[in-house]
């Protein structure tokens, strides 16, 4: 019996490990398509002319690694956060830790004005996140919130903050912040190398996320459970909120807010059979990198003398998508 059930968990990995694979792949394409697609058509055998050093090296490029680190930082948050409250409906939006880096530049726009370099409004969106994050920590340690009362303090939060910016602006004439509210609809234009030291920042939560997959399965076992195998469960969800806090306000410093990524990649991912977050946390990367990078390629070519915001694309594409996958798994989730 026992011998039966490693040769399952064996073949069990193997299929996982196809699906990264598979997913990686799918990523490469999508990304020579995001670095061809444009103003100008430039196929690979064109990346070395003199019109690929601009649009490619200088344009599209930083822009494609943006999208990239935003969609995985958003879909690995989303399958922590999922695991850890235990609630499918969690994402990252859902802490209200988006709203606050929101209100931070909304803020910081009033405040400052047009005149604020752009380094301080990234930096003024990440403390937002960051204080707000510390403000639900806090609440949780005082009065010893289980998970889902601190996701319900979280939601209210976010409403709050998101109050706060519809005030802000209807009250204000500055076009400047008027801009900056459609911008918070999710957006990757005017992303270039000037903003590399924010994707750079991103990257090291994404790679130690990769590697808690192991953690992650204990921990979803439950606060008893946990306890038992010697891993304090409030310690480690504290820890990891603080982990999708910085993640989630550098996404929103480069980005704006972008919903859905992080609710509908771990169900998609769970859908098709990969539950080990071992292999699911570096399949959240991968899926989320390209499903965002699909997003921003309709983004910028649906129009052609405008961009879409790029969180109605994710949700145009990532809620029909959802449904047929639940209506065709219906009998297995």
């Amino acid at each position: 019996m026992g011998q039966r059930f490693t040769q399952l968990q064996q073949k069990q990995r193997q299929r996982d490990k196809l699906k990264l694979y598979l997913f990686g792949l799918l990523l490469a394409v999508v990304s020579v398509i995001s670095l061809s697609v444009g103003d100008i058509w430039l196929p690979p055998n064109q990346w070395l002319s003199e019109e690929a050093r601009l649009f490619v090296w200088q344009l599209r490029l930083p822009r494609t690694l943006a999208v990239m680190v935003v969609g995985a930082g958003l879909a690995m948050s989303g399958a922590v956060m999922q695991s850890l409250f235990d609630n499918p409906l969690s994402e990252p939006g859902l802490l209200g830790v988006a709203n606050g880096a929101g209100v931070a530049l909304v803020l910081t726009i009033l405040l400052g004005g047009s005149l604020m370099p752009v380094w301080l409004l990234s930096m003024n969106a990440i403390l937002g996140a960051l204080i707000l994050t510390l403000i639900l920590l806090g609440l949780s340690r005082r009065r010893l919130l289980p998970g889902a009362r601190l996701l319900l303090i979280g939601f209210a939060l976010g409403i709050v903050c998101s109050a706060i910016m519809t005030w802000a602006v209807y009250f204000s004439s500055s076009m400047d912040l008027r801009q900056l509210l459609y911008w918070l609809m999710g957006s990757f234009g005017g992303i270039g190398w000037q903003q590399k030291w924010l994707i750079l920042a991103l990257v090291p939560a994404i790679v130690w996320l990769s590697y808690q997959g192991n953690k992650l399965n204990l921990l979803s076992l439950g606060e008893t459970q946990s306890r038992q195998l010697g891993i304090p469960l409030v310690i480690w969800r504290n820890i990891f909120v603080l982990i999708i806090a910085w993640a989630v306000g550098v996404s929103v410093a480069l980005a704006g807010i972008i919903g859905f990524i992080g609710l509908i990649i771990p169900h998609m991912l769970r859908l098709i059979g990969i539950t080990d977050h071992r292999y699911l946390l570096t399949g959240c990367a991968l899926a989320g990198s390209g499903l965002l990078l699909l997003a921003d390629l309709v983004s910028r070519i649906a129009l052609s003398s405008a961009e879409l915001p790029i969180g109605v694309i994710t949700s145009t594409i990532g809620a029909p998508l959802f449904i047929w996958m639940l209506l065709r798994n219906a009998k297995t989730y």
